[in-house]
């Protein structure tokens, strides 16, 4: 079966944990609970991973940008995410421009 942007796309919303900016070390974090980060993770830097790798660039429109990839990808946690082969592939193939697609954020809900 050859994988598809379609297949690529799914895969990154498919993606486990959370993603905090942590402004002591300067360094994102991935947590697997929204109430593990510490006092030095802004409540507002938090997003699902689902969400981090893809950039807004306006009316719809997103980057699934490789470079939010690579950061998950070096934590060595693949299970733990579910960073599956569509998302290996696709930074494998940096022949090929980054995937823009026109989507609505996954992320939580308002409270």
């Amino acid at each position: 079966m050859s994988i598809t942007s379609t297949h690529i796309c799914e895969a990154a919303d498919r993606l486990n944990g959370f993603v905090g900016y942590n402004t002591k070390t300067g360094r994102h974090i991935v947590r697997f609970s929204e109430d593990s980060f510490g006092m030095d993770v802004a409540e507002d830097s938090i997003a699902p991973v689902s969400e981090f790798v893809w950039r807004a660039e306006g009316a719809g429109t997103m980057t699934l940008e490789r470079q939010r990839i690579q950061l998950l990808l070096d934590l060595h946690i693949d299970d733990r995410l579910n960073l599956g082969e569509p998302l290996r592939v696709y930074m494998r193939r940096h022949d090929l421009p980054e995937i823009v697609a026109h989507r609505q954020p996954l992320g939580r809900s308002p409270a």
